[in-house]
């Protein structure tokens, strides 16, 4: 009996919406990273990208447990004597919330070219709208909202 092994050529990508209301903000970014690699579907294979497209909207309204908001930060160092730059989270969610979930997301998927691949799928709005309607998404709830 064969392994069956996914080929890029024959997989099906579907169009996926998730509301990030309500979600702790790692349980969100875990089961989208899971639906970005293809986990969800029965053809996974870990080295062919069998992932699907993923719409994360109203991220302003994700939810950090804990005294996460007030303690995590943000650190961006420029590479130049003086140039470590760190923000509250906070500050971040006010300001940025799609950037938070990405960066989330992106850094639960594979640190290598498949994973900047399925990182390239994923599509993040603060609000309820977004620009994705021409490829019938379909929306799905995850577990753990509040």
């Amino acid at each position: 009996m064969k392994t069956y092994m996914a080929k890029p050529q024959t997989v099906e990508k579907k169009w996926f919406v998730v509301d990030a209301t309500g979600m702790p903000l790692g349980r969100l970014a875990s089961q989208v990273a899971s639906i970005l690699k293809g986990k969800n579907k029965p053809e996974y294979t870990p080295h062919v990208d069998t992932g699907d497209y993923v719409i994360v909207i109203n991220t302003d309204k994700v939810v950090l447990t804990g005294n996460k908001l007030r303690d995590k930060k943000y650190y961006h160092y420029s590479g130049y004597a003086g140039g470590m730059k760190v923000k509250g989270y906070d500050e971040l969610m006010l300001k940025a919330s799609d950037f938070v979930v990405e960066k989330a997301v992106k850094g639960m998927l594979p640190h290598n070219s498949l994973g900047n691949k399925m990182a390239k799928k994923l599509k993040v709005y603060k609000g309820a709208e977004h620009n994705h309607e021409a490829q019938k998404p379909e929306l799905i709830t995850l577990k753990g909202a509040r």
